[in-house]
């Protein structure tokens, strides 16, 4: 049961947070952070990925098993090497805003590789 708060918005229900919750919660760890930050500015095969994020390939391949099967992040087969993207756009919305905003605040300012749509980043 949701109830119209003073801002006139309903709470979600129960099963929607949950599901927030268990979202961030993968996105709480700073190699899987940085990991689908990397992805939001375009494809990458495990490699590349633990290059970028200085993780091993074991450590980066369990990180994304971990997205894959939350529904985060999907691989497509390029001959021999498995791709990795972002399976959701809303979620490179919301890193690129949270990381871009942090950032900023700190005094650093990171590639932003497209302009968020709507939003006038």
């Amino acid at each position: 049961m949701s109830t119209a708060t003073d801002g006139g918005f309903e709470d979600p229900p129960a099963e929607v947070l949950a599901e927030a919750a268990a979202a961030f919660g993968l996105l709480a760890t700073p190699a899987r952070l940085h990991i689908v930050w990397a992805l939001s500015q375009g494809e990458s095969d495990v490699t590349g990925l633990a290059d970028r994020v200085g993780g091993t390939l074991p450590s980066v391949s369990q990180h994304l098993t971990k997205l894959k099967l939350a529904g985060l992040v999907r691989s497509r087969r390029e001959g021999r090497r498995q791709v990795y993207l972002v399976d959701d756009p809303d979620v490179v919305t919301v890193v690129r805003l949270m990381v871009g905003q942090l950032a900023e605040r700190a005094g650093h300012t990171p590639a932003r590789p497209a302009r968020l749509r709507g939003l006038g980043a």
